[in-house]
């Protein structure tokens, strides 16, 4: 089965709806949103595998950061394209590389590399 499907009670979709809402919100604040937001509250409120949660995220992200791109330059004028696409093209590469490694160690192994990631990204913006 090439996507994972599940039921959607109503109090389903409203935590859905709440995760993309804060998920849209801290993409156009900080350009996240996606990792940082939508994989942890999978993993805590649906009871997500990790991978899931990420393949889910990396779904819903497509949307997310077109349209947030669309509206910070568009709108704003705060996209620099060229740079943009040069971040884009090793990126691609780094998403298969990443997935690849992803599939192959402990979901629980996945789990301790996000948090730490998270933690030494917060410590970096507090203590510059």
């Amino acid at each position: 089965m090439p996507f994972a499907t599940d039921s959607r009670p109503p109090d389903r979709i409203l935590k859905l709806a709440t995760i993309g809402l804060a998920a849209g919100a801290f993409s156009g604040l900080f350009g996240v949103g996606g990792g940082t937001v939508i994989v942890p509250l999978l993993i805590v409120w649906f009871a997500y595998g990790e991978r899931l949660a990420t393949g889910t995220s990396l779904a819903a992200i497509v949307p997310i950061g077109a349209f947030g791109a669309l509206a910070q330059g568009g709108v704003y004028g705060n996209v620099h394209l060229l740079t943009g696409v040069l971040l884009a093209i090793p990126a691609l590469i780094g998403v298969v590389l990443g997935t690849t490694i992803q599939q192959r160690i402990p979901q629980r192994a996945v789990s301790y590399l996000f948090a730490a990631l998270l933690v030494g990204i917060a410590i970096e913006l507090i203590i510059p």
